[in-house]
C-alpha cells in the first residue's frame, strides 16, 4: 500500500476533513480559500495525494488518505458509531471527524484490549473475513477449572447454541486452571463466551492482545490510542 497511490479530489478532501458539505467546500475553493503545498487553488477537482499539505484559511488539515489507530479499550464502551446506552470508543478520539471512522472488528461492552480503528474499507475487510486468516489473540479468564479437552474441541470446532456450522479451527494455549489465551479468526456474535459456555464453562475476564502481527501497545493506558506504523497497516494486508 503506497502513500503515492492515494489521491483524492480537492473539494472532497475538504468535506471528508471538515463539517463543510461538498458545495460548501467548492465555494470555499473558488474563492481562493485553500492552498495546496503553498500554492492557491482553485480547481475543486484538483488532485491530491498523502502527502499533500492543505490548508483552509491558513488553517493546515490533517493529510489526505486513510487513517489508523490502535485503541486500547476499556469496558463500559461500545464498538459503534452511536449508541443510546453506553458511550463509544470513537468518543475517546481527539480527530477530525471520528464518526468516518469504524472498528475492524468489534469487541462486546465489557471486552477490553486491542481495537483497530480506520476509514479504509478494504483494509478493515481483510481483518473481519475469515478467509483471510487474520488471527485474533485473546487473554481469557473463565469461572471454572478448563478442561484438557478444549484444547481438541476447539481445534475441531464447536457447535454454538443457535450456530448450524460448527467454529473454525481455534488454538487454546491454557496458562493456569482458570486462565488461557485463545486464537481464532472468526468474529462470531459473542464467539469467545459462547464457546467456553459450549464446553460447560463461563468467561469472567476477556481482553483482546493482538490482532494478525498488530500487538497491542503496552504502553498505551486504558482509553488511550495511537497511530498504527506503516509496518503495522501493511502487515494486515499482506498477512
Amino acid at each position: 500500500m503506497s502513500k503515492q497511490s492515494q489521491s483524492m479530489r480537492l473539494d472532497r478532501y475538504l468535506a471528508t476533513v471538515t463539517d463543510y458539505s461538498r458545495s460548501e467546500a467548492k465555494r470555499l475553493i473558488k474563492d481562493g480559500e485553500v492552498t495546496v503545498d503553498g500554492e492557491t487553488v482553485s480547481n475543486v477537482g484538483y488532485a491530491i495525494n498523502n502527502n499533500s499539505d492543505v490548508c483552509l484559511q491558513g488553517q493546515v488539515l490533517r493529510q489526505a488518505g486513510p487513517r489508523y489507530f490502535m485503541l486500547n479499550k476499556p469496558q463500559g464502551y461500545v464498538c459503534a458509531a452511536k449508541d443510546r446506552r453506553h458511550l463509544t470508543v470513537l468518543d475517546l478520539l481527539d480527530e477530525d471527524n471520528p464518526e468516518r471512522l469504524h472498528a475492524a472488528g468489534r469487541l462486546d461492552v465489557d471486552t477490553t484490549g486491542l481495537v483497530l480503528l480506520t476509514d479504509d474499507g478494504q483494509w478493515s475487510h481483510a481483518i473481519t473475513s475469515p478467509q483471510r486468516d487474520c488471527w485474533k489473540r485473546y487473554y481469557v479468564e473463565v469461572a471454572e477449572v478448563i478442561s484438557e479437552k478444549c484444547i481438541e474441541h476447539f481445534a475441531r470446532g464447536v457447535f454454538l447454541k443457535d450456530d448450524k456450522a460448527r467454529t473454525l479451527p481455534a488454538e487454546l494455549e491454557i496458562l493456569a486452571p482458570r486462565r488461557a489465551l485463545l486464537r481464532l479468526k472468526e468474529g462470531r456474535y459473542h464467539q469467545v463466551k459462547r464457546m467456553f459456555a459450549a464446553e460447560g464453562n463461563a468467561v469472567t475476564l476477556l481482553h483482546r492482545e493482538a490482532i494478525g502481527d498488530v500487538e497491542l501497545d503496552e504502553s498505551l493506558a486504558e482509553g488511550q490510542y495511537r497511530a498504527l506504523s506503516e509496518a503495522e497497516i501493511k502487515s494486515v494486508n499482506h498477512g
